[in-house]
Formats: C-alpha cells, sequence, structure tokens
C-alpha cells in the first residue's frame, strides 16, 4: 500500500529494549496491549538460577517462586498432573522436586478453602513440603476453572523456590543412572547459594517435621453427607450398615501420623465412615483402646522412628491384637516392627503408573507412589509373607503376616492424585476387624518377565497425506529407545522414505508389507521376544 512512497520516507520508529518497562507474564492481563517489545525486554531481564548436583553437573534455567537457595535430596515424579497433591504431600520433605512432565502449571492452583472435616480441600496438608520445584516449561497463564493463582504465585507465598527451562528428562536420566542425589537451587548472583553446603535429609527424622503436635479426633458426618472425597466408593456402604457392622458400631481407628495426607482422612471418616483418631508419630498409644491401627505415610528413613516401631510391636504382642493396616512409610514400619529390614533404594518409586502385582491372585493394579526406601523380602520372619511386588524392578509393594489381620502396601490407595485402582484396600481394613482372617494366606510365585532381547517393529507403511510422519516418527522413536536399551530391533516396513528404514537406524530391516502372512513368516525367522505395534496421533 506504500508502493507510491518514496524510500525511506516513512519508518516505523520502536522505543529501545533499555527504556521499555518489562513485561511480566503471571500479572499482565489478555486485554492490556503491551509494547511490541516488552516481551524481548522481559525476557532479558528473567532471574537466572542453576540446580547444581552433588557430583559437578549443573543444569541452568530460571527462577520462578520463591527466589532463594535451598539445597536438599534430587528426586523425580513421573505424574503428569497432580502438582498441587504432590507438593503438599509431606512424603516429599527434604526433596527438591523433578517434575518429568514438561508443561508444569498450566492449570493453576486452586483456593484454600476448608471440607467439613476443617482439612485443606485441594491439598494433602496444611504447606508445600517439599525444598524446591524443578520443571521444564512453566505456564505463566493457567486456565481452569479452579484456579485462584499461578503455581508461581503459590510457590512464592510459601517460600519454595522453583526454577524452570531446565532438560528435566536429562536430568532424571541421569538419576536413574546413578541414582536419587544431592543437590541445590542457586539464584544467579546470591551468595546465599554459592556458600551453601548440600544436606541429605534422611540423615534426619522428617516424620517428627512433618507430623501433628497434637491428637486430632474426626468423627463421620451423616450418612447423606459421606459421599464427599470419594462419591464412586461411598456408594459401596450399604444403607444401615457400615462394612458389614451394625450403625450403633462404629468402628474407631487410631492413624500414627508420621505425614498423613488429607485424603487418607478424607477417605476413612467420609467414605468409611469410621471414628478416626489421629495421633502424633511418637505418641504412645500401646495403653489405648481402639479397633484398628493404621500407620501412615511419610518422608525419609523409616529407622528413624523408632519409637513408633516400639509402640507397633508392643501393640502386635498383645493377648488379642487388633488390625493393623500400614500405607507406604506405613508397610516399612510394620515390616521393622515384625523384625524384617528396610534399604535405600537407588532412585525410588514415584509416579502415578506403577504396575504392583498382588501375589494371592497375581492381578496387576497400576498404582501411584511416593518412598525411596523399601521392605527386604529376604528379610521378613516366616510368619509373614510379600502381598505385592513391583512388576517394573521387583521391590516390595506389601506385606501380610499369614494368620492374624495385619497388612500393609507400599503404595497409596487413597489415590491423590493417581488411579483408584486399590481402594478396596481400605475397605479389607474394616472389615477385618469385624470379620478377622480365618484362614491361612496363600500366595502364588511369581517372577519379573525375561528381559527381552530382540524386539520385532512393525512399520509405518504407506504414509498418507493427513498423517504427516507421525506413524514414522513414532516408530523411529521406539528404535532409538530399544538400543539405548540395548536390544536389538527387527522392522518390518515396505516405505524406503521414511526415518525408520534409514540405514544404520535399525538392526535389521525387511522391505516387506506390513500384513498377517508377511509378518508371520518374518516372526519364524527371527523369533523375537516381543513386537512392537506402530502408532500414531491420527
Amino acid at each position: 500500500c506504500c508502493s507510491s512512497v518514496q524510500p525511506n520516507s516513512c519508518r516505523l520508529i520502536l522505543p529501545s529494549v533499555a527504556t521499555m518497562a518489562p513485561l511480566d507474564p503471571e500479572t499482565t492481563t489478555p486485554s492490556g496491549d503491551p509494547e511490541p517489545r516488552a516481551l524481548p525486554a522481559w525476557l532479558a531481564s528473567r532471574p537466572r538460577a542453576s540446580l547444581v548436583l552433588a557430583d559437578g553437573t549443573v543444569f541452568r534455567g530460571y527462577s520462578f517462586g520463591h527466589q532463594g537457595s535451598t539445597a536438599g535430596e534430587v528426586v523425580f515424579n513421573t505424574g503428569m498432573v497432580g502438582y498441587p497433591e504432590s507438593l503438599t504431600d509431606p512424603s516429599y520433605a527434604g526433596q527438591i522436586l523433578v517434575i518429568t512432565f514438561p508443561l508444569v502449571g498450566n492449570y493453576g492452583v486452586p483456593s484454600d478453602e476448608r471440607d467439613a472435616l476443617g482439612l485443606l480441600k485441594n491439598f494433602e496438608s496444611e504447606r508445600i513440603h517439599l525444598k524446591a520445584v524443578v520443571i521444564q516449561d512453566y505456564s505463566f497463564t493457567p486456565s481452569h476453572y479452579t484456579a485462584q493463582r499461578t503455581l508461581g504465585e503459590w510457590l512464592q507465598q510459601q517460600r519454595v523456590p522453583g526454577i524452570y527451562g531446565v532438560d528435566t528428562r536429562a536430568v532424571t536420566k541421569l538419576i536413574r543412572q546413578h541414582g536419587a542425589i544431592l543437590g541445590k537451587i542457586e539464584i544467579e548472583d546470591g551468595s546465599q547459594g554459592q556458600s551453601l553446603e548440600f544436606e541429605d535429609p534422611n540423615l534426619e527424622n522428617l516424620s517428627a517435621q512433618v507430623s501433628r503436635f497434637g491428637c486430632q479426633v474426626f468423627s463421620p458426618p451423616a450418612l447423606l453427607d459421606a459421599a464427599e472425597g470419594s462419591p464412586e466408593r461411598a456408594a459401596e456402604a450399604p444403607s444401615g450398615q457400615v462394612n458389614g457392622m451394625a450403625p450403633s458400631r462404629t468402628v474407631h481407628i487410631l492413624a500414627v501420623d508420621c505425614g498423613i495426607k488429607n485424603n487418607i482422612i478424607r477417605y476413612l471418616v467420609n467414605v468409611l465412615r469410621v471414628k478416626l483418631t489421629v495421633v502424633p508419630w511418637d505418641y504412645d498409644f500401646t495403653k489405648d483402646e481402639f479397633d484398628g491401627l493404621f500407620l501412615s505415610n511419610g518422608p525419609g528413613d523409616p529407622t528413624h522412628c523408632a519409637k513408633t516401631i516400639g509402640y507397633i510391636r508392643a501393640v502386635m504382642q498383645r493377648p488379642n491384637p487388633p488390625p493393623i493396616f500400614g500405607i507406604c512409610l506405613g508397610n516399612q514400619l510394620l515390616a521393622l516392627a515384625a523384625g524384617a529390614k528396610t534399604y535405600k533404594m537407588k532412585f525410588g518409586n514415584r509416579g502415578m503408573n506403577q504396575p504392583c502385582v498382588d501375589l494371592r491372585t497375581t492381578r496387576c493394579y497400576i498404582t501411584p507412589q511416593n518412598h525411596g526406601y523399601a521392605v527386604d523380602n529376604a528379610s521378613l520372619p516366616a510368619e509373614w509373607t510379600p502381598l505385592m511386588v513391583n512388576a517394573n524392578d521387583g521391590s516390595n509393594e506389601g506385606i501380610i503376616h499369614q494368620t492374624k489381620p495385619w497388612f500393609s502396601v507400599q503404595f497409596h490407595p487413597e489415590a491423590c492424585g493417581g488411579p483408584t485402582d486399590t481402594a478396596f484396600l481400605f475397605h479389607n481394613f474394616v472389615r477385618s476387624i469385624s470379620e478377622p482372617f480365618r484362614a491361612n494366606v496363600t500366595t502364588i510365585p511369581y517372577s519379573l518377565p525375561i528381559a527381552q532381547r530382540k524386539v520385532l517393529v512393525l512399520g509405518s507403511g504407506g504414509l498418507t497425506i493427513g498423517q504427516a510422519g507421525e506413524f514414522d516418527y513414532s516408530g523411529s522413536q521406539a528404535i532409538k529407545a530399544l538400543r539405548e536399551s540395548g536390544v536389538q530391533s527387527i522392522v518390518i516396513n515396505p516405505n524406503i522414505a521414511t526415518v525408520q528404514t534409514s540405514s544404520g537406524y535399525a538392526d535389521r530391516v525387511y522391505f516387506l508389507p506390513v500384513t498377517p502372512e508377511f509378518v508371520t513368516e518374518v516372526i519364524k525367522r527371527e523369533r523375537p521376544d516381543g513386537i512392537l505395534c506402530t502408532f500414531g496421533g491420527q
């Protein structure tokens, strides 16, 4: 439209970056019309931060939340969602959490409203317990109907540092190879971070730091209000009865708080409708009267809870001991009280998709977990047996007494956040009060699947308009992952114009149609241990 204007006669003059007010994505409203160069000014002004590991590795990024330095144990969580629940889980005390899912903060942080029990409705405890958060891509502008603030604003209120722009995949791979490692967050030009020493939280009694200081009693609400917390489970209690017990008989559970999550309390009280007395980790409950003993989750090394272990052992030695159920740290405490041993895992299991096999049925459940210690199966006394086993690494996921109503699991059946597949364990616990185990527990021998050494990859075939190479990409990434795991890859793909059929990519390529007949012939010839089917985004 300016073709008739002489060259250089009209120019767009922009102010320099130095004279611009930096744009803050968390405070700029959508209706605002920032200057064209405000974003570059903000990008240049972001405070830099680093994740420094004890082995000397440094990952650089940018600070958000509280701009302060801190130190702790660096661990990773594989969950795609649930950061409000994870950050307020007391089991993360003393740890720097690396969230492997790349996009974090996109649904913000909900309000601080409380439920009928007086607990924070949207969180698992009263505050954030971890030392710092490490993420890759931070969403400055959340979009969710429950969002009341951004993740950065919440971290700032709680004085918890955060760092984004970090290659969290590289950090996770390092931890998987090295094991859980000590680290610290350093803010650029911050003298505190330079002088900050590495801290091993496992040397401390972390349960004493996160446990409540006094006893607290929770009573079940009216039956019509019992659905709060987990409506799909509230319907399981028949009208006029609670787990087979008469309505006049209220079950009384004593829960030892080593870092108990709010949703455990909500489930026991609102769904199972028990009277729940929650006591501190070092409370002497050996003289108290209750129908069942619950051992909660918690952070750190279980051997630091020597007082709790002694009290559990004393209850187990009663003439008529009550049923006992433990979760996470409670699994380890019950094992130690029984005479078994625990050990520190290489990097632990933290996430929402850990497969666990029930040794009574060999049925596999997907479970949420958060722990760095495990029970040593070989150290279990003769009258105890493993209840669950992790299908990934073979570690212990639960124990059970062969004749008495005592059992525990390493994962979180209350599932907040995570799948609710194992919520039935709470019902089993309360039911054991009215119907104690009458027969010996029988388990089925189980061994982990044999490691795969040769895998057949069904290739993308001919690509058509609309597929956009996604099938080729998925197959090529599968081949790359197999090579990194030391597994030989065999590819069937008639399309020579794909990445997965490139020379030197797969160990062997068959340029054949992906049909049942040809695939069968290749299987007969190669005898692979497994098959990966092609998948894409269409």
